[in-house]
């Protein structure tokens, strides 16, 4: 099975081509605006517009309002929601298109229960527990916390970068991977070469 990849936190219109260009298969567009790759609704817009056939765009929101989130999808196309805060199931399913939920990873978390209560999801994003932070921190998590019998596809996130991207990978075995400032120069702008380099390390190890 070839591992499908997403480069989240795009901000720039070149680093949307970048990503494309290099065998992306879905751009993610933070709506967070306590993160540095916070974008406007109409910057969203301008940018999922340039987007090429069959690479989706996914929306992460942070325990965000409904009425914000509706506002969000009627200006922005979006393919799949991510929710990375406090949402229940129902929260996330009541906006009528396919979501994922994240979850914070450490020795404390039930990955089964998490399954279990948000099995409507397409897909679990699991991602590294840092007080505080709701992801996107960079931090890598111990991979053999996740359980070999979960219900739901794992889309492996934290810490991810080129250079360990294929071992994690050959090891998870996850559906997708999911990275941002792994191949970035700096918080909210990509480096063309590493996410190239990163989605190559990838496909090639699956």
């Amino acid at each position: 099975m070839a591992v499908r990849v997403k480069i989240c936190g795009i901000t720039r219109l070149q680093d949307l081509h970048a990503a494309c260009d290099a065998g992306a298969d879905a751009l993610g567009f933070v709506f967070y605006e306590k993160s540095p790759r916070h974008l406007t609704v109409e910057s969203a817009a301008m940018l999922v517009r340039d987007l090429p056939p069959f690479v989706q765009a996914v929306g992460l929101f942070v325990n965000a309002g409904a009425d914000f989130i509706e506002t969000v999808l009627q200006t922005v196309p979006l393919d799949l929601l991510q929710f990375h805060g406090d949402e229940t199931a129902a929260d996330c399913m009541r906006f009528g298109r396919p979501w994922i939920k994240a979850v914070r990873v450490n020795q404390d978390t039930d990955l089964l229960k998490c399954a279990a209560d948000f099995d409507a999801a397409r897909g679990l994003l699991l991602d590294a527990w840092v007080p505080g932070v709701p992801g996107g921190s960079g931090e890598r998590f111990d991979w053999s916390l996740i359980p070999p019998d979960l219900s739901r596809p794992i889309v492996l996130s934290g810490g991810l970068t080129p250079d360990n991207v294929a071992e994690a990978v050959r090891r998870v075995r996850p559906w997708a991977v999911d990275v941002s400032s792994g191949v970035e120069a700096s918080k909210g702008i990509k480096d063309a070469h590493k996410i190239a380099r990163f989605i190559a390390n990838a496909k090639e190890a699956s």
